[in-house]
Order: structure tokens, then sequence, then C-alpha cells
């Protein structure tokens, strides 16, 4: 795996974490401009799936094995994009919260696959 993107897509998830958790803070659902965050953060970990598939093809082995590696690029991938859809059914702060948590969950789904991967 790339390091350079694993830590891209967790620091970026993090922020994300972070901006949603003020907005949680300050009573106010998801807007707009998280919904362009959450994509942001969604085309990294595109990025990182399709680059873990590819080097997957190639013939590389991650250390922990390739199922668990491939489970843990799917959940990464979904993360953001279900906590997304949820916070769009939930049109209060707890949406803000729900996004929140996920950014937190994906940050910790980079640190795992980079420890599957052999890091």
């Amino acid at each position: 795996m790339l390091d350079a993107l694993t830590v891209a897509t967790a620091v970026a998830a993090l922020a994300l974490a972070a901006w949603c958790g003020w907005a949680a803070h300050r009573d106010q659902p998801t807007k707009d401009w998280h919904f362009i965050g959450m994509a942001v953060v969604t085309l990294l970990a595109v990025i990182q799936l399709v680059v873990g598939i590819v080097q997957l093809a190639r013939g590389e082995k991650p250390g922990q094995g390739t199922t668990i590696f491939v489970a843990y690029l799917l959940g990464a991938f979904a993360c953001i994009p279900a906590t997304g859809f949820m916070s769009l059914a939930e049109r209060t702060r707890w949406g803000s919260i729900t996004v929140a948590a996920g950014g937190v969950v994906l940050a910790v789904l980079e640190v795992r696959l980079y420890d599957i991967w052999g890091g």
C-alpha cells in the first residue's frame, strides 16, 4: 500500500470528523459543504481501493492475509458514504454526529489497513 495515501485518507477523515463534530456542537445538521468534504474523503478511499486491488492483482500479498485486507478495504470505502446517507435521514445534530463518528471509524480502519499490509 502507499503509506502517503493511507496517511492522507486518515488525516482527511479526522478533519471531516472534527468539522462535523463542530457542527454538532453548534446544534447543526450536515450541510452541503459537509457533503463536499465527504466526497473528498470518499474519493481518497476509492483511490485506495483501486490501488489495493491493483497491488493484489500484481501478485503482492498483505502480511496478514488477503481476505481480511479486502474486507477492510471495502469497509473503508463504504464508511463515509454510509454515514452520509444516514445523516440525510437524520437532519438534526445527530446526523452531524453520525458523520463525525464515521470519520473516526475510517481513520481507525486506515491504521488497521496499514497494519494488515505489513506496516
